[in-house]
């Protein structure tokens, strides 16, 4: 299940967010999307986790959790419907 995060701190990397998903199952892949000319953080990205148990496990722990002085906002990410 594809997550949705934001409002994520912009000193957090990658490997800190896929560490903190990690504690509720195996993480596919992680992308914080940065700014085109940037490169800087958006403050959001998106969550790829193998198991949906675990997925919604990690929505409702996570959910207005503080991490990096941020309070997190996750949820079931959207499909793109650009791209279809």
């Amino acid at each position: 299940m594809n997550l949705f995060v934001s409002n994520i701190s912009r000193t957090v990397n990658e490997n800190a967010l896929r560490a903190l998903f990690s504690e509720f199952g195996e993480v596919a892949s992680v992308k914080i999307i940065g700014d085109k000319y940037t490169g800087e953080s958006r403050g959001f990205g998106f969550v790829n986790m193998l198991s949906d148990t675990q997925a919604l496990i990690a929505i409702k722990r996570l959910e207005n959790a503080e991490f990096f002085g941020r309070r997190l906002l996750v949820s079931k990410a959207r499909p793109n419907v650009r791209n279809k």
